[in-house]
């Protein structure tokens, strides 16, 4: 290959690279990677002293949560177990005709006599979580606890519980570090911020 064309593709290479880049897109930084990686390890430090080096399943709600739930178990010592589920709401309609929505979970977790540590990337109403907290208690896991790393104060419908929470806010729309907008892109963003 000649020197100009040699040139030219290392050029486009370096285009192609930079538009696929997490900085080619336009984000007012909310939350940047360095406060977001301090608030994770912090909330690791507090779950470590909560349970003690007792074994821990941990379960992602999907699909906010994983990058969040990647890093949060990378810096728990004590011997982890993960799992993921998917909440569903579905529509029915009762026998006299009234519309019904029920909540249903992807797939059926088997957790009794577990402790288990609920996390997801973000806490808004608090009904589905709150939900899926008391099925787990019913159907007997020795303990449940939540892990939220954005918690919407201003959304919130229920007193649902939250151990463990990254950061509180309000009347934003977030994106990065897992958190997707409506067609899925942006979770690839290591900051969490505002689309502009």
């Amino acid at each position: 290959m000649n020197q100009k064309r040699k040139s030219r593709a290392t050029k486009i290479h370096r285009s192609a690279r930079k538009a696929s880049s997490p900085t080619a897109v336009k984000l007012r930084v909310v939350f940047s990677a360095q406060r977001i990686a301090a608030r994770v390890r912090a909330l690791a430090r507090q779950i470590e002293r909560d349970y003690r080096g007792k074994p821990l399943v941990v379960v992602g709600v999907l699909e906010n949560c994983f990058m969040f739930m990647a890093d949060l178990v990378r810096h728990l010592k004590a011997p982890i177990a993960c799992q993921f589920v998917r909440a569903e709401i579905r529509e029915e309609t009762s026998a006299g005709g009234v519309p019904l929505r029920s909540i249903h979970y992807i797939p059926e977790l088997s957790l009794a006599g577990k402790d288990v540590l609920l996390v997801d990337g973000v806490l808004q109403s608090g009904v589905t979580l709150d939900h899926l907290i008391r099925s787990l208690e019913l159907r007997g896991a020795r303990s449940v606890r939540t892990a939220t790393l954005i918690e919407k104060t201003d959304e919130l419908k229920t007193d649902v519980r939250r151990d463990y929470v990254g950061f509180k806010t309000q009347g934003k729309f977030l994106v990065g570090y897992g958190l997707g907008d409506g067609n899925g892109l942006y979770r690839n963003l290591p900051s969490i911020g505002i689309p502009a």
